[in-house]
């Protein structure tokens, strides 16, 4: 069984920052790409931060400049900075992994979330 567990949410002032985590385990041979999605009350699930592939990464226009992606692959984590929060960056956030499996399958994973609140 593969999974992935996001961690580090929570509740902030705005102006503030916090660290979300996601470790993905289980049977994996490589991760294809990982990255960061959120989805606030009433609207779509949206890409925040993502690496595709390599070593580059694709932000939202509305995070850059203030979220940072990063990754330690040994540790099969992916971690996502959030510095300068706003109101707006209230959701929950979710951890997203293309992976292929010990049974050479290629699948696409979620985590269960974590909320980011940020008061104003």
């Amino acid at each position: 069984q593969v999974q992935l567990v996001e961690s580090g949410g929570g509740l902030v002032q705005a102006g503030g920052s916090l660290r979300l985590s996601c470790v993905a385990s289980g049977s994996i041979v490589s991760i294809n790409g990982m990255g960061w999605y959120r989805q606030a009350p009433g609207k779509q699930r949206e890409l925040v931060a993502v690496f595709t592939g390599g070593r580059s990464a694709n932000y939202a226009d509305s995070v850059k400049d203030r979220f940072t992606i990063s990754r330690d692959n040994a540790k099969k984590t992916v971690y996502l900075q959030m510095n300068s929060l706003q109101s707006e960056d209230t959701a929950v956030y979710y951890c997203n992994a293309d992976v292929t499996t010990t049974r050479w399958e290629r699948k696409g994973l979620w985590g269960r979330g974590t909320q980011v609140t940020v008061s104003s």
